[in-house]
C-alpha cells in the first residue's frame, strides 16, 4: 500500500470556519489597528489617519467600508453646523475588545522586536 492509498482526506482536520471568516476580514492590513483605535472611542476620519501612521486615505476609506458592511463599524453624521462625521464600533465590533487585548499581550510576549523578547521566546 502506498502513502497515497493510505491517506484519508476526510481524516484531515479542517480549519474552523469561524477562524477563516475572522481572518479574512481582520487579517487584512490596517483592519486590526482601525478596530483597536475605535475600541478606545469613536473617531473621525482625520483622527483615525493620525492614529495609524502609514495608513492612506483611500485604504482607510476602503477598510471602513468593509468594516461597515460586516456590521462592525457605523458611520455617524452630525449635521452641525459644522457637519461632523465619526465612526464607532457596533456592539459586535466592541465585542472584539477582549480578543484584541489578548492578541496585543501575546504579541508583546512572543513576537520578535516587541515586548520583553527581542528574539522569539522559547520556553
Amino acid at each position: 500500500m502506498t502513502v497515497e492509498q493510505s491517506h484519508d482526506p476526510g481524516a484531515c482536520k479542517q480549519v474552523d470556519e469561524g477562524i477563516t471568516r475572522v481572518f479574512q476580514l481582520l487579517g487584512k492590513r490596517w483592519t486590526g489597528p482601525i478596530v483597536a483605535v475605535l475600541v478606545e472611542q469613536p473617531a473621525n476620519f482625520a483622527a483615525l489617519r493620525r492614529a495609524i501612521p502609514g495608513l492612506s486615505e483611500r485604504m482607510l476609506s476602503d477598510r471602513l467600508t468593509e468594516l461597515g458592511a460586516a456590521g462592525l463599524v457605523v458611520r455617524e453624521v452630525d449635521e452641525g453646523p459644522p457637519l461632523r462625521v465619526s465612526y464607532r464600533l457596533t456592539r459586535a465590533g466592541a465585542a472584539l475588545e477582549p480578543a484584541l487585548k489578548e492578541l496585543g499581550q501575546w504579541a508583546s510576549e512572543h513576537l520578535p522586536g516587541s515586548g520583553p523578547c527581542s528574539e522569539p521566546c522559547v520556553e
